[in-house]
């Protein structure tokens, strides 16, 4: 039986030559990056070009990067990091402010509530039923205290797009008013310069798709993870504009000027860069336009041969990849169950959470029901996947579905 894999939003594989460049630094060129004999120079020579692959993608400055185990770290690194060098400073004793939404990874909610139990302020935005913010509510929450909105790029279970540049739009022109006014002052009157507001934009189901550059889009920090990329695991970054204040999460050594101790992850680091070369604009261009065919192709087979379905993604402000649908008197664990045992791969939600039997709560943001909620099922498509892949999960899935529904008590 031929293994049909449709959750590339959880992971994806390794591409060949990234995994070709990786090899080298397992063996051959071992040395930890941070010695300074030959053995260490020849991997911290490899780290450079990684880190200078990354700074292309990003439109950044080589040493905006600092390399992390993932997206998670990356996360909590920027969430806490920039929030706790601006507490330290905090002369005025001010509460401070953080703007986020509620339909955001775990790695950014709970950072952000472990600050809030802490005594920070928290503003979460809702989302329309197309799981976007609504620009107008954001500029609403901005308020004098506020110095971090932390905004995710694309949503990992439905695909939905936010309007980060509008975002980073709002946050420069109230950053440049403020600024201005100081300077404006005399200078006995100034006093301190004023505190800025911070943007940070989770990236990790957005670089496949969209375009990651940080000056374009008024970015201050952004996350991206190799494993989402046709990269490694355990591989990620965070890009930390100049100028940004931010306190490394965990200590012990200089690593990545100071922002990130820990031996580097050399061959990681190499392979993420190499995954991060890999989209170039005119590859992700024709990558979407086929993920978008076959996408339609699995959005048109399951509508027409299956009742009883909601399409829960956006089509028209999505990823190409998603399609996530809940299948109405099913439990979603229950289809996942019988579509792996036919040789499909498929998720209920984000891959960090998919082991909880609780309703997304993405989707219950969005204003579904929880029963609906539940019933759900995310189909993430990678650029391996064909035509007729598709093709037999519209065979196989409407059998499975009637089967299921007649031995669900709802119905």
């Amino acid at each position: 039986m031929k293994k049909i894999y449709f959750d590339h939003s959880a992971t994806t594989p390794v591409d060949k030559d990234v995994l070709k460049v990786m090899l080298p630094y397992f063996t051959k060129n071992f040395g930890n990056p941070s010695s300074i004999h030959s053995f260490g120079q020849k991997a911290m020579t490899g780290v450079d070009q990684a880190r200078a692959q990354a700074a292309k993608f990003l439109n950044c400055k080589p040493d905006e990067i600092v390399f992390t185990s993932g997206s998670t770290e990356a996360n909590n690194l920027a969430i806490n990091g920039v929030v706790k060098a601006i507490n330290k400073r905090n002369k005025a004793a001010k509460k401070l402010h953080i703007i986020t939404s509620v339909i955001e990874h775990d790695s950014v909610l709970e950072p952000i509530a472990g600050l809030e139990r802490e005594g920070f302020e928290v503003t979460h935005l809702s989302v329309k039923s197309n799981g976007v913010i609504d620009p107008e509510e954001f500029k609403k929450a901005i308020k004098e205290n506020t110095v971090l909105v932390s905004i995710m790029y694309v949503n990992s279970e439905v695909g939905s797009i936010q309007p980060i540049r509008e975002i980073g739009k709002i946050i420069k022109k109230i950053n440049d008013n403020k600024l201005k006014t100081w300077q404006n002052r005399e200078p006995n009157e100034r006093g301190d310069k004023p505190e800025l507001i911070y943007f940070h934009t989770d990236a990790t189901q957005a670089a496949n798709f969209l375009s990651c550059d940080t000056q374009y889009n008024y970015i201050d920090l952004l996350s991206i993870s190799g494993h989402k990329i046709y990269g490694p695991k355990g591989a990620g970054l965070l890009f930390v504009k100049s100028g940004t204040p931010i306190i490394a999460s965990q200590l012990g050594g200089h690593h990545e000027n100071n922002r990130r101790s820990g031996t580097l992850n050399t061959a990681g680091i190499i392979g993420l860069g190499k995954a991060l070369e890999n989209l170039d604009q005119e590859k992700v261009e024709k990558n979407n336009q086929n993920i978008s065919k076959i996408r339609d192709l699995l959005v048109a087979g399951i509508q027409k041969n299956i009742p009883d379905v909601v399409l829960n993604t956006d089509r028209e402000n999505s990823t190409p990849a998603h399609a996530h649908f809940s299948f109405l008197g099913v439990e979603g664990e229950s289809i996942l169950i019988a579509l792996d045992l036919a040789g499909i791969a498929v998720s209920t939600g984000s891959a960090c959470a998919s082991n909880s039997l609780k309703a997304s709560h993405v989707v219950v943001a969005m204003g579904i029901k929880i029963e609906v909620a539940h019933s759900s099922i995310r189909f993430s498509l990678g650029k391996y996947n064909t035509i007729e892949e598709v093709e037999t999960l519209i065979r196989i899935l409407p059998p499975i579905i009637t089967r299921l529904r007649k031995m669900s008590p709802e119905l």
